[in-house]
């Protein structure tokens, strides 16, 4: 005669039973670690945008000969908050450039900046010599 196992209703040995649980304590931390790094990462994107955006709007104004305060309130007007902007003339060209440091706790921030460049309209179809 063979000694049989105890048999145990509704369970079996060596079951899995508690460690889905450990394994989604572990996991669940890391998703929404990530998941703020995803959104961190969208945010410093969003301020890249703006800048280069602002930068741009700030050349096409000077370019056009629009008023200093003007082209300088324009670019302001759709860079990010706290952004610096410096709008300036190098012979046929205006410059306009835009420093920013993007949202992010501690260290975390970026520094953003973008530079656009646009030749003067008063220049166009002037020759040389």
């Amino acid at each position: 005669m063979v000694a049989r196992e105890p048999r145990r209703r509704g369970r079996r040995l060596g079951g899995d039973d508690g460690f889905v649980t450990a394994e989604a304590a572990m996991v669940l931390p890391v998703l929404v670690l990530f998941a703020m790094a995803l959104v961190w990462a969208l945010l410093a994107a969003c301020a890249q945008i703006q800048c280069v955006d602002a930068a741009r709007i700030g050349a096409r104004a000077a370019a056009r000969q629009d008023p200093p305060g003007a082209a300088l309130a324009a670019a302001r007007r759709a860079a990010p908050d706290g952004a610096e902007v410096k709008v300036g003339r190098e012979g046929d060209h205006v410059r306009v450039t835009v420093s920013a440091r993007s949202p992010g706790p501690g260290r975390l921030g970026l520094d953003l900046r973008h530079e656009a460049v646009a030749l003067a309209e008063e220049t166009v179809g002037v020759s040389g010599g």
